[in-house]
């Protein structure tokens, strides 16, 4: 039973390789990060549908590829930071965890509140390349489902399907969360795409479905259909994973150069800093901060 609610990315084709699929199951990683954060509700439905969507989009990606994705809309939540890679390693934070709206007209939480309806998607991935590639988008709804559809349709002009959900408990803790992406390869008639959009706009919410004991691979029979020929071609694990390290710390505090340092040393007599990714602190002592600062006077040329 514990393999089975485990956090899973799945991958594949149907309809004869016409559409790709993926699907996840994110409830641990949200959970995770609502616990690291203190988000309140719809805060937490807002960064688990942006998570969801993200490690979908990571696993996308080849080899060593990332990518960021910033939600700046004009709600109280602020921004919504997502990084993930192809290997199924996630994380992410929001600028007010602290918020919390009253349900929306269907009774949900009201995420589009909490984002904004005015405001920009933007998608950054580092394929290696020597420039990054940026997409943005402006925000369409705020629902944050709809956003990425109309991202996949403009900046990658792929037509595609997203479906985000986060189902939280009475406690605030995540019951579910997960979601789908499913996008049109070249050579789908009419008939095909129409067929395709009704199966996703007569589905049950995703938390409903997982709710229900359905998997990331039941999602996409939903979709796809029992005879719609889908073949999974790879699962992987989703696990939250923050970069950040206390000589990266160091490395912030050596560029902010001898005067400010010098400065910090004086006034506080000590620094901490805390990664907004994990929420883990980071704390040098005065000693800590001499050593820096000798490190950051210049050098004399020999």
């Amino acid at each position: 039973m514990e393999n089975q609610l485990k956090d899973v990315l799945v991958r594949g084709t149907a309809w004869n390789g016409k559409i790709r699929v993926f699907a996840a199951r994110t409830t641990q990683l949200v959970e995770e990060l609502r616990q690291r954060h203190g988000t309140y509700p719809t805060a937490t439905a807002a960064l688990g549908r942006t998570l969801t969507a993200g490690a979908i989009m990571g696993a996308m990606l080849k080899g060593q590829e990332k990518l960021t994705i910033q939600v700046k809309g004009d709600g109280p939540i602020g921004q919504i930071v997502v990084d993930a890679n192809a290997d199924g390693e996630v994380r992410g934070y929001v600028d007010h965890p602290e918020v919390h709206l009253a349900s929306n007209a269907l009774g949900k939480l009201d995420v589009a509140g909490a984002v904004g309806r005015t405001g920009y998607l933007h998608i950054t991935k580092d394929l290696g390349m020597k420039e990054p590639y940026r997409g943005s988008i402006p925000i369409v709804s705020g629902e944050l489902g709809e956003d990425f559809t109309y991202y996949f349709a403009v900046s990658e002009q792929t037509p595609s399907a997203v479906g985000l959900g986060v189902l939280v408990d009475t406690d605030n803790s995540v019951l579910h969360a997960g979601g789908f992406i499913v996008q049109l390869m070249p050579g789908l008639t009419d008939d095909e795409i129409t067929k395709l959009e009704q199966a996703v706009g007569s589905m049950p919410p995703v938390t409903t479905l997982l709710d229900q004991g359905e998997s990331p691979e039941g999602l996409l029979r939903r979709i796809v259909g029992e005879d719609g020929d889908l073949h999974i071609h790879n699962t992987m694990d989703l696990k939250f994973q923050c970069f950040c390290s206390s000589e990266r710390v160091e490395q912030t505090l050596l560029s902010l150069g001898e005067h400010e340092l010098q400065q910090i040393i004086d006034e506080d007599g000590k620094a901490e800093v805390v990664c907004q990714f994990c929420n883990e602190a980071y704390t040098f002592e005065r000693a800590q901060l001499k050593l820096l600062l000798e490190q950051a006077k210049p050098k004399p040329i020999q």
